[in-house]
């Protein structure tokens, strides 16, 4: 290569980069003095959704009622086409968030639908006024599923009354922050363990024998069990069983052509989270994700129909579908 060339080629790389330079100095320009776009929240859905939170701290387990800004799970936009028409469900942790929303987007779609929770009886209402608005039954049953017992009576009461069961969605869940390994207790860890992954499975060993081909168990994962918490040790923990829990039980009732799946939300804008957070963290709840925001409830629940419904994922078992508002959560 002769020297004019390399200094030919030495040109062309520096006019290039003189070109960009130029680029570069009029995009700063352009963004001085003013929030860069990466940072603003992302709307891509149906309608805008609420990006801060009101700083507010809820005794536990959380109440939707007294949350400052409601969380969305009317899904005014979703238009139901009849395909979960004649089928049950019970909905576990169903009196708010997102078991609301989904209870409602299954009655829309043809479902009754049973309300498990543990005490909040306004919330529960609220939800059978909504299921029925959508012109489905709805049973609410108050209990703890930590309690097989309970579980039991739960799933005979349903059967009793609709004479059948199609769909079991696990979504009852305790969440409390910690700071280190040595603050979970013993007395916490089998809360949460016993909340989060024993009421799964006394739940779907409940309602197995009223399950027939064709019906599908649908559990709440977490963002957290696929990629960890630094601070919600005990609770991603249980989510990651979940998440395993799932697949397991996928091949285990494969046979039976019942399907089991799992949704992984990331963070939603639910009781759940201002009964755990301190008041002054809740407002930016939701801004580390992809997004910038957390979800409301009504973004998750047209998963949970998907997941329900033979005609849209009848080839569809064994998987953990994120739903995080983040890229690459798997």
């Amino acid at each position: 290569m002769t020297t004019k060339t390399v200094k030919d080629t030495v040109e062309k790389q520096q006019h290039v980069q003189h070109q960009q330079d130029v680029k570069d100095q009029e995009k700063q320009a352009q963004e001085a003095g003013k929030k860069s776009s990466k940072d603003q929240p992302v709307q891509a859905g149906a309608r805008e959704q609420p990006s801060r939170f009101p700083a507010q701290h809820l005794d536990k387990p959380g109440e939707e009622r007294d949350l400052g800004l409601a969380p969305r799970f009317l899904a005014p936009d979703y238009r139901g086409s009849g395909k979960l028409d004649g089928m049950t469900a019970i909905v576990t942790g169903g009196d708010s968030g997102i078991g609301r929303a989904v209870a409602v987007l299954f009655a829309r779609e043809g479902a009754d639908v049973a309300i498990v929770y543990l005490e909040e009886d306004e919330d529960a209402r609220k939800t059978q006024h909504h299921v029925e608005a959508e012109g489905r039954r709805c049973e609410l049953i108050r209990g703890d599923v930590q309690d097989r017992e309970f579980c039991r009576q739960a799933v005979q009461k349903v059967v009793q009354r609709f004479g059948r069961l199609d769909v079991l969605v696990n979504n009852a869940a305790f969440q409390e922050h910690a700071a280190t390994l040595e603050d979970l207790t013993e007395e916490r860890l089998e809360l949460t363990f016993r909340t989060n992954i024993f009421g799964y499975f006394h739940m779907a060993q409940a309602a197995l024998p009223h399950l027939k081909q064709g019906a599908s168990i649908i559990n709440t994962g977490s963002v957290v069990g696929l990629r960890g918490s630094a601070t919600l040790l005990d609770y991603a923990s249980t989510k990651g069983a979940i998440h395993a829990f799932t697949k397991s039980l996928a091949q285990n009732l494969l046979p039976k052509g019942i399907r089991v799946n799992a949704v992984a939300p990331g963070p939603v804008w639910t009781p759940l989270n201002p009964a755990d957070s301190p008041a002054d963290k809740v407002p930016e709840f939701g801004a580390t994700s992809d997004m910038k925001r957390a979800a409301q409830p009504e973004e998750l629940s047209p998963a949970y129909v998907y997941l329900a419904s033979p005609v849209c994922s009848g080839y569809v078992t064994g998987i953990v579908l994120p739903v995080t508002g983040s890229v690459g959560a798997i």
